[in-house]
Protein backbone atom coordinates (compact mmCIF):
# COMPACT_ATOMS: atom_id res chain seq x y z
CA UNK A 1 0.00 0.00 0.00
CA UNK A 2 1.14 3.32 -0.58
CA UNK A 3 1.13 4.92 3.27
CA UNK A 4 2.38 8.42 4.36
CA UNK A 5 4.14 8.27 7.99
CA UNK A 6 3.19 11.39 9.98
CA UNK A 7 5.08 12.51 13.11
CA UNK A 8 6.49 15.33 15.08
CA UNK A 9 9.97 14.25 14.82
CA UNK A 10 11.33 11.19 12.99
CA UNK A 11 12.10 9.53 16.57
CA UNK A 12 13.31 6.14 17.10
CA UNK A 13 9.27 4.48 17.13
CA UNK A 14 8.73 6.10 13.81
CA UNK A 15 11.97 4.28 12.35
CA UNK A 16 11.21 1.45 13.60
CA UNK A 17 7.86 1.99 12.38
CA UNK A 18 9.61 3.25 8.90
CA UNK A 19 12.12 0.39 8.56
CA UNK A 20 9.33 -2.51 9.63
CA UNK A 21 6.80 -1.29 6.72
CA UNK A 22 9.48 -0.82 4.33
CA UNK A 23 10.47 -4.57 4.97
CA UNK A 24 6.93 -5.70 3.96
CA UNK A 25 7.09 -3.58 0.83
CA UNK A 26 4.19 -0.61 1.58
CA UNK A 27 5.27 2.05 -0.56
CA UNK A 28 6.54 4.60 1.94
CA UNK A 29 6.87 8.39 2.52
CA UNK A 30 7.04 10.67 5.47
CA UNK A 31 5.97 13.71 6.64
CA UNK A 32 7.02 16.01 9.99
CA UNK A 33 3.96 17.37 11.86
CA UNK A 34 5.28 21.09 10.56
CA UNK A 35 1.75 22.83 9.51
CA UNK A 36 -1.88 21.59 8.55
CA UNK A 37 -0.87 23.26 4.72
CA UNK A 38 2.08 20.89 4.58
CA UNK A 39 0.49 18.01 5.77
CA UNK A 40 -2.55 18.62 3.14
CA UNK A 41 0.38 19.07 0.79
CA UNK A 42 1.79 15.79 1.51
CA UNK A 43 -1.48 13.96 1.64
CA UNK A 44 -2.00 15.26 -2.27
CA UNK A 45 1.40 14.29 -3.47
CA UNK A 46 1.84 11.08 -1.89
CA UNK A 47 -1.64 10.28 -2.42
CA UNK A 48 -1.70 7.53 0.06
CA UNK A 49 -4.26 4.51 0.73
CA UNK A 50 -3.96 5.74 4.71
CA UNK A 51 -1.74 8.05 7.08
CA UNK A 52 -0.22 6.48 10.30
CA UNK A 53 0.63 9.22 12.80
CA UNK A 54 3.15 7.34 15.13
CA UNK A 55 3.88 10.94 17.08
CA UNK A 56 2.04 14.00 16.87
CA UNK A 57 1.99 16.93 19.12
CA UNK A 58 -1.61 18.46 17.28
CA UNK A 59 -4.71 17.34 15.77
CA UNK A 60 -4.62 15.96 12.24
CA UNK A 61 -6.96 18.37 10.13
CA UNK A 62 -10.66 17.44 9.42
CA UNK A 63 -10.86 17.75 6.16
CA UNK A 64 -7.76 14.88 6.15
CA UNK A 65 -9.25 12.24 8.47
CA UNK A 66 -12.84 12.23 7.09
CA UNK A 67 -12.25 11.39 3.61
CA UNK A 68 -8.60 9.23 4.36
CA UNK A 69 -8.15 6.70 7.13
CA UNK A 70 -5.56 8.03 9.44
CA UNK A 71 -4.05 5.87 11.80
CA UNK A 72 -2.84 7.33 15.26
CA UNK A 73 -0.12 5.50 17.43
CA UNK A 74 -1.11 6.34 21.08
CA UNK A 75 1.32 5.11 24.05
CA UNK A 76 -1.40 3.77 26.29
CA UNK A 77 -3.85 1.65 26.83
CA UNK A 78 -7.36 1.20 25.27
CA UNK A 79 -9.61 4.06 26.48
CA UNK A 80 -6.61 5.67 27.48
CA UNK A 81 -6.84 9.55 26.53
CA UNK A 82 -4.79 12.86 26.88
CA UNK A 83 -1.35 13.71 25.71
CA UNK A 84 0.96 11.78 28.41
CA UNK A 85 -0.07 8.85 28.65
CA UNK A 86 3.32 7.16 29.78
CA UNK A 87 4.24 10.17 32.02
CA UNK A 88 1.10 9.29 34.09
CA UNK A 89 1.01 5.02 33.70
CA UNK A 90 4.86 5.75 35.18
CA UNK A 91 3.36 8.37 38.04
CA UNK A 92 0.40 5.93 38.71
CA UNK A 93 2.37 2.47 38.86
CA UNK A 94 0.83 0.67 36.34
CA UNK A 95 2.32 -2.80 36.20
CA UNK A 96 0.66 -3.20 32.69
CA UNK A 97 0.53 -1.00 29.88
CA UNK A 98 0.19 -0.86 26.03
CA UNK A 99 0.13 0.62 22.74
CA UNK A 100 -3.39 1.73 20.90
CA UNK A 101 -3.83 2.31 17.62
CA UNK A 102 -7.24 4.10 16.74
CA UNK A 103 -8.54 6.08 14.19
CA UNK A 104 -8.43 9.64 14.39
CA UNK A 105 -11.89 11.59 14.61
CA UNK A 106 -13.78 14.61 16.02
CA UNK A 107 -13.00 13.31 19.28
CA UNK A 108 -9.14 12.90 20.54
CA UNK A 109 -7.60 9.46 21.54
CA UNK A 110 -11.46 8.13 21.15
CA UNK A 111 -11.80 7.07 17.56
CA UNK A 112 -12.61 3.56 16.81
CA UNK A 113 -9.74 0.60 18.14
CA UNK A 114 -7.75 -1.29 15.09
CA UNK A 115 -5.40 -2.83 17.24
CA UNK A 116 -3.34 -3.14 20.44
CA UNK A 117 -0.31 -4.32 22.40
CA UNK A 118 0.49 -4.68 25.74
CA UNK A 119 4.25 -5.38 27.96
CA UNK A 120 5.12 -5.52 31.78
CA UNK A 121 6.52 -1.79 33.31
CA UNK A 122 10.23 -1.56 34.00
CA UNK A 123 11.16 0.20 36.74
CA UNK A 124 12.58 2.77 34.00
CA UNK A 125 12.29 6.66 32.49
CA UNK A 126 9.55 7.77 30.28
CA UNK A 127 12.15 7.70 27.65
CA UNK A 128 14.03 4.16 27.95
CA UNK A 129 10.01 2.50 27.82
CA UNK A 130 9.13 4.44 24.88
CA UNK A 131 12.49 3.75 23.26
CA UNK A 132 11.62 -0.09 24.14
CA UNK A 133 8.54 -1.20 24.90
CA UNK A 134 6.59 1.08 23.09
CA UNK A 135 8.10 0.92 19.92
CA UNK A 136 8.32 -2.92 20.27
CA UNK A 137 4.63 -2.79 20.76
CA UNK A 138 3.83 -0.33 18.60
CA UNK A 139 5.45 -2.41 15.42
CA UNK A 140 2.96 -5.53 16.71
CA UNK A 141 -0.03 -3.00 16.87
CA UNK A 142 0.09 -1.22 13.42
CA UNK A 143 0.90 -4.02 11.68
CA UNK A 144 -1.99 -5.88 13.12
CA UNK A 145 -3.98 -2.86 12.17
CA UNK A 146 -3.17 -2.91 8.65
CA UNK A 147 -3.42 -6.85 8.59
CA UNK A 148 -7.00 -6.13 9.17
CA UNK A 149 -7.55 -2.74 6.94
CA UNK A 150 -6.15 -5.30 3.97
CA UNK A 151 -7.85 -7.85 4.90
CA UNK A 152 -11.20 -5.36 4.53
CA UNK A 153 -12.78 -6.26 8.35
CA UNK A 154 -12.54 -2.77 9.92
CA UNK A 155 -11.90 -1.72 13.41
CA UNK A 156 -12.16 -4.27 16.79
CA UNK A 157 -15.60 -4.99 17.83
CA UNK A 158 -16.64 -4.23 20.86
CA UNK A 159 -16.58 -8.14 22.17
CA UNK A 160 -13.25 -7.63 21.26
CA UNK A 161 -12.89 -4.32 22.72
CA UNK A 162 -14.07 -5.98 26.31
CA UNK A 163 -11.16 -8.23 26.56
CA UNK A 164 -8.53 -5.54 26.39
CA UNK A 165 -7.46 -3.53 29.67
CA UNK A 166 -9.46 -0.26 29.82
CA UNK A 167 -8.20 3.61 30.69
CA UNK A 168 -9.33 6.60 30.62
CA UNK A 169 -9.02 10.00 30.16
CA UNK A 170 -5.47 12.07 31.91
CA UNK A 171 -5.10 15.86 31.65
CA UNK A 172 -2.21 17.25 30.96
CA UNK A 173 0.56 17.43 33.25
CA UNK A 174 1.87 20.65 34.75
CA UNK A 175 4.92 21.00 36.34
CA UNK A 176 3.10 21.59 39.27
CA UNK A 177 1.49 17.95 39.08
CA UNK A 178 4.77 16.41 38.50
CA UNK A 179 6.18 18.49 41.75
CA UNK A 180 8.49 16.59 44.33
CA UNK A 181 7.04 17.13 47.93
CA UNK A 182 11.30 16.41 49.40
CA UNK A 183 9.84 16.49 53.19
CA UNK A 184 7.35 13.58 52.78
CA UNK A 185 8.07 11.93 49.00
CA UNK A 186 10.36 8.75 49.88
CA UNK A 187 13.05 7.84 47.54
CA UNK A 188 10.83 5.38 45.18
CA UNK A 189 8.56 8.33 45.03
CA UNK A 190 11.06 10.80 43.94
CA UNK A 191 12.37 8.63 41.24
CA UNK A 192 9.02 7.57 39.79
CA UNK A 193 8.03 11.82 39.21
CA UNK A 194 11.51 12.12 37.91
CA UNK A 195 11.25 9.34 35.62
CA UNK A 196 8.23 10.22 34.36
CA UNK A 197 9.41 13.70 33.05
CA UNK A 198 12.63 11.93 31.61
CA UNK A 199 13.90 12.93 29.01
CA UNK A 200 11.02 15.39 28.39
CA UNK A 201 9.94 18.14 29.52
CA UNK A 202 12.23 17.02 32.72
CA UNK A 203 11.28 17.99 36.28
CA UNK A 204 11.35 21.84 37.05
CA UNK A 205 13.36 22.07 40.64
CA UNK A 206 15.97 23.78 41.65
CA UNK A 207 19.86 22.75 42.28
CA UNK A 208 21.73 25.14 45.38
CA UNK A 209 18.80 27.57 44.94
CA UNK A 210 18.91 27.95 40.97
CA UNK A 211 15.88 26.67 39.38
CA UNK A 212 16.63 23.86 36.88
CA UNK A 213 14.83 20.90 34.95
CA UNK A 214 16.26 17.89 36.25
CA UNK A 215 17.15 13.84 34.70
CA UNK A 216 18.96 11.12 34.57
CA UNK A 217 18.04 9.95 38.35
CA UNK A 218 19.45 7.16 40.68
CA UNK A 219 18.43 5.83 43.95
CA UNK A 220 21.28 5.93 46.73
CA UNK A 221 21.28 4.79 50.68
CA UNK A 222 20.62 6.76 53.54
CA UNK A 223 23.23 9.50 54.45
CA UNK A 224 23.01 9.96 58.51
CA UNK A 225 22.03 13.55 59.42
CA UNK A 226 20.84 14.77 55.81
CA UNK A 227 17.60 16.56 55.65
CA UNK A 228 15.47 15.47 53.45
CA UNK A 229 15.96 17.55 49.73
CA UNK A 230 19.39 18.67 51.14
CA UNK A 231 21.62 18.66 48.38
CA UNK A 232 24.66 16.75 49.82
CA UNK A 233 27.56 15.97 47.57
CA UNK A 234 29.05 15.78 43.87
CA UNK A 235 31.07 13.10 42.32
CA UNK A 236 32.19 13.75 38.84
CA UNK A 237 29.33 15.56 37.34
CA UNK A 238 26.50 13.50 39.27
CA UNK A 239 24.82 15.76 42.17
CA UNK A 240 23.09 13.57 45.48
CA UNK A 241 20.20 14.74 47.25
CA UNK A 242 18.88 13.21 50.27
CA UNK A 243 15.32 11.74 50.31
CA UNK A 244 12.98 10.54 53.27
CA UNK A 245 14.42 7.54 53.57
CA UNK A 246 17.53 7.69 51.34
CA UNK A 247 18.78 9.91 48.43
CA UNK A 248 18.89 9.82 45.04
CA UNK A 249 21.67 10.79 41.95
CA UNK A 250 20.70 13.65 39.31
CA UNK A 251 23.47 12.99 36.69
CA UNK A 252 21.90 16.12 33.90
CA UNK A 253 19.87 19.09 34.48
CA UNK A 254 18.69 21.97 32.53
CA UNK A 255 18.71 25.39 33.25
CA UNK A 256 15.18 27.11 33.78
CA UNK A 257 15.75 29.86 30.82
CA UNK A 258 15.24 29.31 27.27
CA UNK A 259 18.66 29.53 26.03
CA UNK A 260 19.63 26.93 28.23
CA UNK A 261 19.90 23.07 27.48
CA UNK A 262 20.46 20.07 28.94
CA UNK A 263 23.77 19.01 30.15
CA UNK A 264 25.96 16.80 32.98
CA UNK A 265 24.04 18.42 36.27
CA UNK A 266 27.26 19.92 37.19
CA UNK A 267 28.19 21.73 34.17
CA UNK A 268 24.11 22.93 34.06
CA UNK A 269 24.12 24.07 37.52
CA UNK A 270 28.02 25.87 37.95
CA UNK A 271 26.27 27.08 41.59
CA UNK A 272 26.60 23.25 43.06
CA UNK A 273 30.16 23.17 42.94
CA UNK A 274 29.88 24.95 46.03
CA UNK A 275 29.25 21.55 46.90
CA UNK A 276 31.69 19.17 48.92
CA UNK A 277 33.02 16.18 46.54
CA UNK A 278 32.08 12.77 47.40
CA UNK A 279 34.36 11.56 50.91
CA UNK A 280 37.22 9.46 50.09
CA UNK A 281 35.87 6.99 52.72
CA UNK A 282 31.66 7.22 51.70
CA UNK A 283 32.11 3.80 49.74
CA UNK A 284 28.14 2.75 50.08
CA UNK A 285 27.76 6.32 47.90
CA UNK A 286 30.62 5.67 45.94
CA UNK A 287 28.68 3.11 44.57
CA UNK A 288 25.30 4.15 43.96
CA UNK A 289 27.28 6.85 42.35
CA UNK A 290 26.07 6.02 38.21
CA UNK A 291 29.12 5.19 36.10
CA UNK A 292 28.37 4.59 33.07
CA UNK A 293 31.42 2.12 32.15
CA UNK A 294 31.81 -1.06 34.13
CA UNK A 295 33.54 -4.50 33.22
CA UNK A 296 33.24 -7.58 34.21
CA UNK A 297 34.34 -11.16 33.71
CA UNK A 298 32.78 -14.58 33.22
CA UNK A 299 35.08 -17.37 32.34
CA UNK A 300 37.32 -16.57 29.15
CA UNK A 301 35.28 -13.44 28.20
CA UNK A 302 35.11 -9.89 29.30
CA UNK A 303 32.18 -7.64 28.91
CA UNK A 304 32.90 -3.84 28.53
CA UNK A 305 29.57 -1.93 28.96
CA UNK A 306 29.57 1.66 28.12
CA UNK A 307 26.21 3.26 29.44
CA UNK A 308 26.08 6.83 28.39
CA UNK A 309 23.16 8.79 28.35
CA UNK A 310 21.27 9.19 25.36
CA UNK A 311 24.32 7.51 23.66
CA UNK A 312 26.39 10.73 23.52
CA UNK A 313 30.25 10.16 24.41
CA UNK A 314 32.09 13.51 25.27
CA UNK A 315 35.86 14.25 25.07
CA UNK A 316 36.35 12.75 28.45
CA UNK A 317 34.11 9.79 28.38
CA UNK A 318 35.95 8.62 24.90
CA UNK A 319 39.03 8.55 26.81
CA UNK A 320 37.47 6.94 29.71
CA UNK A 321 36.29 4.50 27.11
CA UNK A 322 39.75 4.34 25.89
CA UNK A 323 41.84 3.23 29.42
CA UNK A 324 39.08 0.84 29.99
CA UNK A 325 39.33 -0.98 26.36
CA UNK A 326 42.96 -0.81 27.43
CA UNK A 327 42.62 -2.48 30.46
CA UNK A 328 40.52 -5.12 29.54
CA UNK A 329 42.97 -5.82 26.44
CA UNK A 330 45.09 -6.45 28.88
CA UNK A 331 43.31 -9.28 30.74
CA UNK A 332 43.84 -13.07 30.21
CA UNK A 333 40.48 -13.29 28.45
CA UNK A 334 40.11 -14.79 25.33
CA UNK A 335 36.74 -12.96 23.89
CA UNK A 336 35.95 -9.14 24.57
CA UNK A 337 32.23 -8.37 24.15
CA UNK A 338 31.71 -4.25 23.92
CA UNK A 339 27.84 -4.27 25.30
CA UNK A 340 27.52 -0.53 24.83
CA UNK A 341 23.77 0.50 26.75
CA UNK A 342 20.13 -0.58 26.99
CA UNK A 343 18.88 2.03 25.13
CA UNK A 344 21.44 3.25 22.89
CA UNK A 345 24.63 1.19 22.16
CA UNK A 346 26.33 4.73 21.20
CA UNK A 347 25.84 7.63 19.20
CA UNK A 348 29.35 9.05 18.69
CA UNK A 349 29.91 12.64 20.16
CA UNK A 350 28.31 14.66 22.10
CA UNK A 351 26.81 17.50 20.40
CA UNK A 352 25.43 19.50 23.86
CA UNK A 353 28.77 19.40 25.31
CA UNK A 354 30.65 20.79 22.22
CA UNK A 355 27.95 23.45 22.36
CA UNK A 356 28.68 24.52 25.39
CA UNK A 357 32.04 24.87 24.72
CA UNK A 358 33.87 28.08 24.77
CA UNK A 359 34.97 26.71 21.21
CA UNK A 360 32.68 24.50 19.68
CA UNK A 361 35.03 24.00 16.94
CA UNK A 362 37.79 23.15 19.15
CA UNK A 363 35.76 20.59 21.10
CA UNK A 364 34.36 19.32 18.03
CA UNK A 365 37.91 17.89 17.28
CA UNK A 366 38.90 17.13 20.58
CA UNK A 367 35.95 14.96 20.94
CA UNK A 368 36.39 13.26 17.30
CA UNK A 369 40.27 12.82 17.91
CA UNK A 370 39.25 11.29 21.31
CA UNK A 371 36.59 8.73 19.84
CA UNK A 372 39.03 7.79 17.06
CA UNK A 373 41.28 6.51 19.71
CA UNK A 374 38.76 4.32 21.05
CA UNK A 375 38.09 3.09 16.66
CA UNK A 376 41.43 2.69 16.52
CA UNK A 377 42.56 1.06 19.81
CA UNK A 378 39.39 -1.70 18.55
CA UNK A 379 41.01 -2.54 15.40
CA UNK A 380 44.21 -3.20 15.99
CA UNK A 381 43.43 -5.17 19.07
CA UNK A 382 44.50 -8.77 17.62
CA UNK A 383 45.00 -10.16 21.16
CA UNK A 384 41.52 -11.42 21.09
CA UNK A 385 38.51 -11.30 19.53
CA UNK A 386 35.81 -8.40 19.65
CA UNK A 387 32.13 -8.58 19.46
CA UNK A 388 30.26 -5.34 19.37
CA UNK A 389 26.54 -6.55 21.74
CA UNK A 390 24.52 -3.69 19.71
CA UNK A 391 21.21 -4.52 21.88
CA UNK A 392 20.24 -1.07 21.94
CA UNK A 393 19.56 1.99 19.09
CA UNK A 394 22.97 3.26 17.46
CA UNK A 395 23.79 6.60 15.57
CA UNK A 396 26.61 8.13 13.39
CA UNK A 397 29.70 7.83 14.87
CA UNK A 398 28.40 5.41 17.37
CA UNK A 399 27.08 3.08 14.74
CA UNK A 400 30.50 3.11 13.08
CA UNK A 401 32.49 2.38 16.23
CA UNK A 402 30.70 -0.55 16.24
CA UNK A 403 32.10 -2.09 13.04
CA UNK A 404 35.72 -2.11 14.49
CA UNK A 405 34.97 -4.63 16.21
CA UNK A 406 35.50 -8.30 14.19
CA UNK A 407 31.80 -9.54 15.39
CA UNK A 408 28.35 -7.21 15.35
CA UNK A 409 25.74 -8.87 17.15
CA UNK A 410 22.41 -7.23 16.85
CA UNK A 411 19.19 -7.21 18.39
CA UNK A 412 16.30 -7.41 15.77
CA UNK A 413 14.63 -3.96 16.72
CA UNK A 414 17.51 -2.25 17.27
CA UNK A 415 17.46 0.83 14.88
CA UNK A 416 21.12 1.69 13.26
CA UNK A 417 21.93 5.20 11.67
CA UNK A 418 25.01 4.42 9.57
CA UNK A 419 25.49 8.20 8.20
CA UNK A 420 26.17 11.45 9.27
CA UNK A 421 24.50 13.77 6.72
CA UNK A 422 21.77 15.37 8.65
CA UNK A 423 24.29 17.39 10.91
CA UNK A 424 25.65 19.89 8.44
CA UNK A 425 26.91 17.17 5.65
CA UNK A 426 29.53 16.05 8.56
CA UNK A 427 31.81 13.73 6.76
CA UNK A 428 32.62 11.62 9.62
CA UNK A 429 35.41 9.35 11.04
CA UNK A 430 35.56 6.78 13.35
CA UNK A 431 37.35 4.79 10.45
CA UNK A 432 34.37 4.05 8.98
CA UNK A 433 36.20 4.54 5.49
CA UNK A 434 38.26 1.12 6.30
CA UNK A 435 35.78 -0.85 8.47
CA UNK A 436 32.54 -0.24 6.19
CA UNK A 437 34.14 -1.25 2.94
CA UNK A 438 35.47 -4.27 4.58
CA UNK A 439 32.19 -5.26 5.27
CA UNK A 440 30.21 -4.35 2.76
CA UNK A 441 32.68 -3.43 -0.40
CA UNK A 442 31.34 -1.26 -3.23
CA UNK A 443 28.21 -1.05 -1.38
CA UNK A 444 29.37 1.57 1.52
CA UNK A 445 28.75 4.98 -0.65
CA UNK A 446 25.38 3.82 -1.24
CA UNK A 447 24.27 3.36 2.77
CA UNK A 448 26.23 6.15 3.46
CA UNK A 449 24.25 8.24 1.03
CA UNK A 450 20.99 6.61 1.62
CA UNK A 451 20.61 7.74 4.97
CA UNK A 452 18.27 5.38 6.48
CA UNK A 453 17.94 4.08 9.48
CA UNK A 454 18.25 -0.10 9.56
CA UNK A 455 16.92 -2.78 11.49
CA UNK A 456 19.03 -5.85 12.97
CA UNK A 457 17.54 -7.94 10.07
CA UNK A 458 18.45 -5.24 7.44
CA UNK A 459 21.75 -4.66 8.60
CA UNK A 460 22.48 -8.47 8.60
CA UNK A 461 21.43 -8.56 5.07
CA UNK A 462 23.41 -5.92 3.89
CA UNK A 463 26.52 -7.10 6.14
CA UNK A 464 26.92 -4.77 8.38
CA UNK A 465 26.56 -7.28 10.98
CA UNK A 466 26.82 -11.03 11.81
CA UNK A 467 24.21 -11.97 13.51
CA UNK A 468 20.44 -10.93 14.92
CA UNK A 469 18.61 -12.19 17.54
CA UNK A 470 16.52 -11.73 20.93
CA UNK A 471 13.23 -10.78 21.49
CA UNK A 472 13.91 -8.22 24.12
CA UNK A 473 17.02 -6.66 25.86
CA UNK A 474 17.30 -9.78 28.67
CA UNK A 475 16.90 -12.32 25.90
CA UNK A 476 19.28 -10.68 23.79
CA UNK A 477 21.76 -9.88 26.68
CA UNK A 478 21.29 -13.78 27.56
CA UNK A 479 22.21 -15.06 24.00
CA UNK A 480 25.01 -12.64 23.64
CA UNK A 481 26.15 -14.32 27.06
CA UNK A 482 26.01 -18.25 26.01
CA UNK A 483 27.57 -17.47 22.11
CA UNK A 484 30.63 -15.44 23.14
CA UNK A 485 31.34 -17.92 25.73
CA UNK A 486 31.27 -20.39 23.16
CA UNK A 487 33.13 -18.05 20.70
CA UNK A 488 35.96 -18.16 23.62
CA UNK A 489 36.16 -22.21 23.61
CA UNK A 490 35.53 -22.59 20.31
CA UNK A 491 38.40 -25.55 18.65
CA UNK A 492 38.84 -22.66 15.90
CA UNK A 493 39.65 -19.93 18.12
CA UNK A 494 43.31 -20.00 17.92
CA UNK A 495 42.76 -20.39 13.97
CA UNK A 496 40.46 -17.50 14.00
CA UNK A 497 42.51 -15.09 16.42
CA UNK A 498 45.81 -16.54 13.82
CA UNK A 499 43.99 -15.22 10.81
CA UNK A 500 42.32 -11.96 11.82
CA UNK A 501 46.19 -10.65 12.97
CA UNK A 502 47.42 -11.69 9.69
CA UNK A 503 44.44 -9.74 8.23
CA UNK A 504 45.12 -6.61 9.81
CA UNK A 505 48.55 -7.06 8.94
CA UNK A 506 48.09 -7.50 5.35
CA UNK A 507 45.35 -4.05 5.35
CA UNK A 508 48.07 -1.92 7.26
CA UNK A 509 50.67 -2.96 4.44
CA UNK A 510 48.39 -1.98 1.81
CA UNK A 511 47.16 1.53 2.99
CA UNK A 512 48.58 2.47 6.78
CA UNK A 513 45.32 2.81 9.01
CA UNK A 514 46.60 6.02 10.02
CA UNK A 515 46.05 7.11 6.43
CA UNK A 516 42.42 6.69 6.64
CA UNK A 517 41.94 8.41 10.15
CA UNK A 518 44.16 11.43 8.85
CA UNK A 519 41.99 11.67 5.41
CA UNK A 520 38.74 11.45 7.40
CA UNK A 521 39.75 14.04 9.91
CA UNK A 522 41.04 16.45 6.92
CA UNK A 523 37.23 16.54 6.00
CA UNK A 524 36.62 16.80 9.73
CA UNK A 525 38.27 19.72 10.38
CA UNK A 526 36.79 21.76 7.02
CA UNK A 527 33.08 20.84 8.91
CA UNK A 528 34.57 22.00 11.96
CA UNK A 529 36.97 25.51 10.84
CA UNK A 530 35.78 26.02 7.33
CA UNK A 531 33.89 28.27 5.19
CA UNK A 532 30.95 26.65 5.12
CA UNK A 533 28.94 26.73 8.88
CA UNK A 534 26.17 23.93 7.77
CA UNK A 535 27.42 21.67 10.84
CA UNK A 536 27.63 24.39 13.70
CA UNK A 537 23.86 25.75 12.28
CA UNK A 538 22.64 22.12 12.04
CA UNK A 539 24.57 21.15 15.62
CA UNK A 540 22.77 24.73 17.32
CA UNK A 541 19.48 23.80 15.73
CA UNK A 542 19.75 19.82 17.08
CA UNK A 543 20.53 20.83 20.64
CA UNK A 544 17.90 23.93 20.81
CA UNK A 545 15.73 21.29 19.59
CA UNK A 546 14.99 24.66 17.20
CA UNK A 547 11.26 23.30 15.55
CA UNK A 548 11.36 21.96 12.03
CA UNK A 549 11.04 23.88 8.67
CA UNK A 550 10.72 21.23 6.24
CA UNK A 551 11.20 17.39 5.73
CA UNK A 552 14.72 16.02 4.64
CA UNK A 553 13.98 14.66 0.86
CA UNK A 554 15.52 11.85 1.37
CA UNK A 555 12.29 10.77 3.65
CA UNK A 556 9.64 13.00 1.97
CA UNK A 557 9.97 10.95 -1.12
CA UNK A 558 6.82 12.15 -2.60
CA UNK A 559 8.11 15.60 -2.92
CA UNK A 560 10.96 14.51 -5.46
CA UNK A 561 14.03 16.34 -6.76
CA UNK A 562 12.15 19.12 -8.27
CA UNK A 563 11.37 20.52 -4.52
CA UNK A 564 15.26 20.90 -4.20
CA UNK A 565 15.34 19.96 -0.85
Amino acid sequence: MRILLLAHAFNSLTQQLWCALGERGHELSFELDISDEVTREAVALHAPALVIASFLKRAIPEDIWRRLPCLIVHPGVPGDRGPAALDWAILEQQQEWGVTVLQADAEWDAGPIWASASFAMRPASKASLYRGEVADGAVDAVLAALERYEAGVGPLAADALALLPRGRWHPPLTQAARAIDWTTCRTAEVLRRLRAADSAPGLLDAIAGVPAYLYDAHPGPPVATAQPGQWLYREAHALLRATVDGSVWIGHARGATPEQFKLPALMACPAARALPQLPAEADELRNSAPRPITYRESGAVGFLRFDFYNGAMGSADCRQLLAALESAAARPTRVLVLEGGRDFWSNGIHLNLIEAADSPADESWLNIEAIDDVAECLVRMTSKLTVAAVGGNAGAGGAFLALAADQVWIRPAAVLNLHYRNMGNLYGSELWTYTLPRRVGAAADGIIGARQPLLGSQAVRLGLADAVFGATVDDFTCEVADRAARLATADNYLQRLRAKAASRDQDEALRPLASYRQAELAEMRRSFYGFDTSYHVARHRFVHKAPHSWTPRHLARHRGTAAGR
